[in-house]
């Protein structure tokens, strides 16, 4: 499922595999730039904005794609087999001398003025993986509606780019309150910590294969760690996937519900507030 990590981390794959190359082949299987050739530009750089992919090319040209839930790029050899999925689940094929960009199922994708981007991104709140970054800035928009709850506003990209559904679980979870609970209705502080480890979490990740939210000896939030038995090292999640397995802090087994068309897990013996 892809976050802001993964997003990131799929972008610097791009970068190493097309940045300052000049590109050989390029083929956008989407009606309305199918005919759109990018052959001998040069890529500038790959960027990762939230959960958007910015492949910026020379002549001012930008191709913005968004993976969403089933969206791919896959990076491939010369003469290495495509397996990324079918064929016509391909929508874009970006080629060098050296390597082949291949993007599956991707919901989203454009070819836009770079000086446009704003066109794409410019709704999107701070970055928690970006140069902008604000805490602040991301704290008063999640404040500016207090009677939403605490998983929706969590997910809204205009509050703070890059929370996907598996941090939202796990954020909750260590704030110890239920995603059902109205931002307003937060304990005094919580509200800025839980910003403040959103970005610790994401920052843990950025270079991890495989995402690891059970690392409190180092992501620490109030009222303190978990109490009772230390986190096995094969958990990798506190909640999210766990549906009635026992919580790694109380032992209550952990449930599942929706949340805005989104599976949610809690734990009902750790997290207070309003559940389904």
């Amino acid at each position: 499922m892809p976050e802001g990590d993964t997003v990131l981390q799929t972008a610097a794959r791009l970068h190493e595999a097309l940045a300052g190359q000049v590109l050989t082949r390029s083929d956008l299987r989407v009606p309305r730039f199918a005919t759109a050739d990018l052959t001998g530009r040069t890529v500038l750089d790959v960027t990762a904005r939230g959960k958007h992919l910015l492949t910026r090319i020379e002549g001012g040209l930008t191709l913005h794609s968004h993976l969403r839930m089933d969206g791919s790029w896959r990076v491939y050899a010369p003469g290495e087999r495509w397996r990324g999925g079918p064929g016509h689940q391909i929508r874009a094929v970006l080629a060098n001398a050296e390597h082949t960009a291949v993007g599956y199922r991707l919901p989203v994708l454009e070819l836009l003025r770079t000086s446009e981007e704003s066109r794409a991104v410019g709704h999107l709140g701070p970055d928690l993986l970006g140069p902008d970054w604000d805490p602040g800035l991301a704290l008063d928009r999640l404040l500016t509606t207090p009677e939403r709850p605490l998983g929706e506003a969590l997910l809204d990209q205009r509050n703070l780019a890059g929370i996907g559904n598996v941090y939202k679980c796990e954020l909750c979870f260590l704030a110890r309150v239920t995603p059902w609970l109205p931002v307003g209705a937060l304990p005094d502080g919580v509200l800025p910590r839980l910003v403040t480890l959103a970005e610790r979490l994401l920052h843990a990740n950025r270079d991890r294969p495989t995402r690891i939210t059970t690392i409190t000896s180092e992501l620490r939030t109030p009222p303190g760690p978990p109490t009772g038995a230390t986190v096995r090292v094969q958990e990798r999640l506190y909640v999210y996937g766990r549906t009635r397995r026992p919580c790694l802090r109380c032992g209550a087994p952990i449930r599942l519900a929706d949340q805005d068309d989104r599976p949610t897990y809690w734990c009902p013996g750790c997290q207070r507030g309003p559940t389904p």
